[in-house]
């Protein structure tokens, strides 16, 4: 096969010198302490050989079942509540002769119930399991001996098979890079599926391999890999390669994982170390937990309850029974004492005692629904298809609508108190614009961030009492109403300044300074540009989208970095006739960014032979570098611009450069050069202290402001959730400036903000670090973890009350030991007291940790939401888990059990349909037991009526079909479209979400009213239909009633008041509604009368009871609308009183519906704790800075005029 690569214009191996050659300075010496294994070997090329020691397979699976498992697993799940463990029981000795009715009665709903729950849990694992099988489908080119590559299925690669990866295709599984189509086999990687992060990373191949560059070079290729076992860690890797007779050291740089993407490369070769579910992303994950919502948890208690509720009254009755047939017994003498059996014999009272305490235990089952899990099942479902259809969730950008991939939880969407958010692709677009600038001690840029757009309009606002407010340069009031010319939009460039576009800032006071800005930008980078044969147009990989930003910004203004050698960068830029000219520079060194350093040098030489340090990096950083002769010639201008910047929620960089002597550079190279060659744990170190030599005497520039576009709406959305009383942590694998200006883009943080920064990045620790003691690091660094927190938690504690607001922000290395058993409670505390909670730097076990100990440690409600396979373990370890369905990935929607399109359709998914959800769930399991305990204690009461014989008060078939067909469905379509109010208010009114918050709704003194309200209406039916029945003529006859006709009458009025019960408790009526409600009454009508006229064998008590009994019967008419108005009074009373002088939020915004009133002073009254993160408290804070900026600016003035007036 003839080799098609492209030849590379540049050896990037040689330009990346921090990155790329490290590969053979690991050793097992710099291994972390409780670092992994080296067990694992693999045969290159030679899959065969691990047949003996079988690795596992690459097929993943995320389902919960499978074939074998799935009947067993789904039953437990079903076993697992309480109630379907009695029924269980019940319907066990309803197979006996204890049982006071049929055994199909109870056995037929059992089955049907459990069944119904079984097949959905079915279907949604089926819906895994087939994305599952798309992923576990897709194909490769694999090695299959004698040079030939042939496409295999993911599923079938094995450890140590050789494959052919195509540019802009998956890695199936974890590679060890060999060869790439460039000739010093480097390759551009796409990580957001692991990390989230949308920038490129740059992988390269021993330089062994990288001879392996086409098909026919592996027909003998053999190696043989020793590696540590699989283990979670996405960011290192430790092991050893022998190769033609040589062993080479292997690192991270050299592995390529499953779920990355190949980009800007066209091939690569590689041979698979992992596979399957020892890759380092699916260790990242755990099983599909099983989530119950904790109201399903608390429904439990409240069956154990009832439960007790129903020993209790067996108990009570069947003590009783055994007293009566003691003493009366042997009186009864139509009952035949001397022959009875043992049911009812009174020379062993006891025995019959206990068997009529099995026939209550069955009786009074009734009190416990079993339709309750059935029914919410269906309601559940239903919710969920609401939430798929829902137009304003549907993202049609990407055609990708909400989708409820469990419906388990719809509930907890409106109980949720924390937040646990990851960054990239979830907050952001990965998108960053270049918007202002700082050159000289002038302030550029006139565009507007969301931040500073939302201080305008509430300036405009409060005009009258802001009139006075002067502006410096380029603030707020400069911006509104500028004239500028409109542009089309060109990606990562949103700048707009006359003053420096189309070359006016040649006619700048400073145009030096300026023309050295943008040659910084255009030089000081690592991006590869890529010209367009169509169009000429040049474009930029870059390894971060900031820098991307700044060459765009440079080539925007005239400084077009065109091409990169090996050795130089080619720019187009200005001359002195303003002409654009071509220059070249040489590039010597590039000291790269790294967390430590916080910033980036390159040293060139130009076309006059001149040398020069170009540097830009964290402000904090270049400052102290300054020159103090010349360096700071515009330091406090530049300060207080980058100040403005990072409170609009930019980030900013700081820029500056120096002229270097010869001799100098000369020197301080050979020290670069033999620090770079160190082979030993502590070469990072020297390196970083040879650079702090050469990057000094700096001469400052100006400063960089670039904005991290947010995805649409974000800053909104956090607004209204932070209303709502939500909680939001952001955990993000972004470096620690990076973490926290995306915290100032959102208005997590904001100036003002006091920041508890807890961070390993200190002189302490890399003096220790440098030594290379792992024990003495540990021990140090645990010992600092521990110190800052305890000092946080001081500063917590102590103004507590006040009105200061803390933000923490704690790095990864940090975070480990925070983590630990006895530092994490206190961590938590401090997190707990802190407005604003940022975790920068953390792996994806981090991220699921963190969401554990807020879960446990808090004991509510938490919400992970992510895009990426990072953050799978933190999507399954929350209660609810919300996947960002993005271009690209389908891991973080795999794990979910929610997913949306963009994060501010959350705001939509909780305040709306998770209010809706919790409203709905509450309501519809109270009434539930409501009118089971209606029904259910009639029986109780009838029971003692007829001395506690066991003899049920209804027909078999009234009591099986009471929860199927007279009351199910009631329930079950309010379950599904009750609204207490509608989604605008629900958004307009974020407050209102407080009451799944609080569980209002669902407290155990609202569960009891329920349940009390259900003694009532079974008291006031049952005595009030005897009392008139007992003695009253019924018939024309004078014949008074019998049983069959008590029971069709209280039957009556207990299907009327438990429909007519929830009509009162309905907010949102549809035709629907009526028809259930209003119909299953008639039903109940239309089944005693065919059911009546069945013969008796069948039906028995119901025979012709209507059409002969009841129906004729004036007083059988009168008892039901007697009783059933009487038994609504208690409930219609309470209802009224509440909502008259205790109204909850819902019954606020129904009165303001009503009245037409949205501003009205009693809405005022509601309980509105202070925010302190969002839009809202971002600009409250902004405003009130502006307001005492005046007030000190009258009391100035009133002082000095004092003065005046005194002399």
């Amino acid at each position: 096969m003839p080799d098609h690569r492209p030849k590379r214009r540049i050896h990037l191996s040689k330009l990346y010198t921090f990155s790329c050659g490290r590969s053979s300075l690991q050793t097992e010496d710099s291994l972390p302490i409780g670092g992994p294994g080296f067990s694992r070997t693999v045969y290159c090329n030679e899959p065969e050989k691990h047949q003996e020691t079988p690795y596992r397979p690459n097929y993943v699976s995320t389902t919960k079942y499978n074939l074998a498992t799935f009947f067993p697993k789904a039953l437990f799940e079903q076993f697992r509540r309480v109630a379907n463990i009695y029924f269980l029981f019940a319907a066990a000795l309803s197979l006996t002769p204890l049982a006071p009715f049929s055994a199909s009665s109870l056995i037929a709903p059992l089955v049907f119930v459990v069944g119904v729950s079984m097949i959905k849990e079915g279907i949604e694992d089926w819906h895994r399991f087939l994305q599952d099988k798309e992923v576990n489908n897709r194909t490769v080119k694999v090695h299959a001996k004698v040079g030939n590559f042939v496409e295999t299925e993911w599923k079938n690669l094995m450890v140590g098979d050789v494959v052919r990866v195509e540019k802009d295709a998956f890695f199936p599984a974890d590679l060890l890079l060999l060869s790439s189509s460039y000739e010093d086999g480097v390759c551009y990687v796409e990580t957001m599926n692991l990390d989230g992060e949308t920038n490129l990373k740059l992988k390269q191949a021993l330089k062994p391999t990288t001879k392996l560059h086409n098909n026919e070079s592996f027909e003998s290729f053999k190696a043989f890999i020793k590696c540590e076992d699989p283990n979670p860690n996405l960011y290192t890797f430790v092991g050893s390669m022998d190769y033609e007779g040589q062993t080479y050291p292997l690192s991270s740089q050299q592995i390529l994982l499953r779920d990355s993407k190949l980009r800007n490369t066209e091939y690569i070769y590689g041979v698979i170390i992992f596979s399957g579910h020892d890759t380092k992303v699916m260790q990242n994950t755990t099983d599909p937990p099983s989530k119950r919502s904790g109201i399903e948890r608390k429904m439990d208690k409240i069956i154990y309850f009832l439960f007790s509720m129903l020993v209790l009254i067996a108990l009570v009755g069947s003590i009783a029974f055994g007293v009566k047939t003691r003493d009366d017994m042997p009186d009864w003498w139509y009952l035949r004492p001397d022959d009875a059996n043992a049911y009812f014999n009174p020379d062993n009272p006891a025995l019959a005692a206990f068997l009529h305490f099995v026939t209550a235990l069955i009786l009074y089952g009734y009190l416990i629904p079993i339709s309750l899990y059935v029914s919410i099942e269906i309601v559940k479902v239903a919710q969920s298809m609401f939430i798929n259809k829902d137009q304003q969730m549907y993202y049609a950008e990407t055609d990708k609508p909400a989708q409820a991939r469990t419906s388990n939880l719809n509930e907890e969407l409106g109980q949720v108190d924390t937040i646990l958010s990851d960054k990239t692709g979830t907050l952001t677009c990965n998108s960053m614009e270049f918007l202002k600038c700082s050159i000289a001690g002038t302030a550029y840029g006139q565009g507007m961030t969301e931040v500073e757009r939302a201080m305008a309009e509430r300036l405009g606002k409060d005009a009258v009492e802001l009139q006075n407010l002067s502006f410096e340069d380029n603030d707020i009031n400069d911006q509104v109403g500028t004239e500028m010319e409109i542009k089309p939009h060109i990606k990562g460039f949103n700048f707009r300044d006359k003053r420096l576009m189309n070359g006016h800032w040649q006619q700048e006071p400073h145009a030096d300074v300026i023309r050295m800005f943008f040659r910084i930008l255009a030089i000081c980078q690592t991006a590869i540009p890529e010209e367009d044969e169509e169009t000429g147009n040049v474009s930029y990989e870059a390894e971060s989208p900031d820098e991307a930003a700044f060459v765009v910004a440079a080539r925007e203004l005239g400084f077009e970095f065109f091409k990169r050698t090996q050795t130089s960068v080619m720019l187009h830029e200005p001359g002195p006739t303003l002409d654009q000219v071509e220059s070249e520079y040489r590039i010597l060194n590039v000291l790269e960014f790294n967390s430590a350093r916080k910033r980036m040098s390159v040293i060139v030489r130009n076309e006059e032979d001149r040398l020069f340090l170009f540097c830009k990096g964290a402000d904090s950083v270049i400052f102290e570098r300054l020159s103090k002769k010349q360096g700071r010639e515009f330091g406090e201008a530049t300060r207080t611009h980058i100040s403005k910047y990072a409170d609009a929620g930019l980030r900013t960089l700081a820029i500056a450069y120096r002229e270097l002597d010869e001799e100098e550079y000369r020197v301080w190279n050979e020290e670069f050069m033999e620090a770079m060659n160190t082979v030993s744990a502590d070469r990072d170190a020297k390196m970083d202290a040879v650079t702090d030599k050469i990057e000094k005497e700096l001469i400052l520039v100006g400063a960089t402001a670039v904005e991290d576009k947010l995805q649409k709406g974000v800053p909104q959305c956090i607004d209204k959730l932070a209303q709502a009383g939500i909680k939001i942590w952001v955990l993000t694998g972004d470096k620690l400036e990076t973490a926290i200006n995306i915290g100032f883009a959102c208005s997590f943080l904001r100036q003002g903000m006091k920041q508890i920064l807890i961070t390993l990045d200190t002189p302490e620790i890399n003096v220790v670090e440098a030594q290379g003691d792992k024990e003495a690091i540990s021990k140090v660094s645990r010992e600092s973890v521990r110190k800052q927190i305890s000092d946080g938690h001081m500063q917590v504690s102590s103004v507590r009350g006040n009105d200061d607001v803390f933000a923490l922000i704690i790095d990864g290395k940090s975070l480990a030991y925070a983590l630990e058993k006895e530092i994490k409670e206190k961590f938590l505390s401090v997190a707990i007291g802190c407005a604003s909670v940022i975790c920068c730097r953390v792996s994806p076990k981090q991220k699921a940790l963190v969401t554990r100990l807020v879960k446990e440690g808090t004991g509510k409600t938490t919400l992970a939401i992510g895009d990426g396979a990072n953050d799978v373990g933190m999507l399954q370890e929350a209660d609810i888990g919300v996947g960002i369905s993005g271009v690209e990935g389908m891991q973080a929607v795999m794990a979910s059990d929610f997913a949306i399109a963009q994060f501010c359709f959350l705001e939509r998914l909780l305040l709306v349909h998770g209010h809706w959800c919790y409203r709905r769930i509450t309501t519809m399991i109270c009434y539930f037991f409501y009118k089971n305990i209606a029904f259910g204690f009639t029986l109780f009461y009838f029971e003692a009526y007829a001395s506690f014989s066991g003899q049920a008060a209804y027909n078999d078939w009234y009591m099986s079909l009471f929860n199927v067909f007279f009351t199910s469905l009631p329930v079950i379509a309010l379950g599904v479209f009750e609204q207490d109010v509608s989604a605008r208010f629900c958004l307009q009114f974020p407050l209102l979400y407080q009451e799944g918050l609080q569980n209002i709704l669902f407290r155990w003194a609202r569960i009891f009213g329920w349940m009390f309200n259900g003694v009532c209406s079974s008291t006031i039916i049952f005595f009030f239909s005897t009392s008139i029945l007992k003695h009253q003529a019924f018939r024309h006859g004078g014949q008074v009633s019998g049983m069959e006709v008590l029971g069709a009458t209280m039957y009556t009025c207990i299907v009327w008041t438990v429909n007519c019960q929830i009509a009162l408790a309905i907010s949102y009526f549809t035709w629907i509604q009526h028809l259930v409600i209003w119909g299953s009454i008639a039903f109940w009508y239309l089944f005693l009368f065919v059911y009546g006229s069945i013969k008796p064998t069948f039906s028995t008590t119901a025979y012709k009871v209507l059409v002969e009994a009841c129906g004729p019967s004036p007083m059988y008419w009168f008892i039901t609308l007697l009783v059933v108005i009487s038994a609504l009074v208690p409930y219609f009373t309470y209802t009224a009183f509440e909502r008259r002088f205790f109204p909850l939020y819902h019954s606020l915004i129904q009165w303001a519906r009503h009245e037409g009133i949205y501003e009205d002073p009693v809405l005022q009254t509601i309980p509105v704790h202070r925010n302190h993160v969002g839009f809202t408290a971002r600009v409250e804070a902004g405003i009130e800075h502006f307001k005492n900026k005046i007030r000190h600016s009258h009391n100035g003035d009133r002082v000095t005029g004092l003065q005046n007036d005194s002399h």
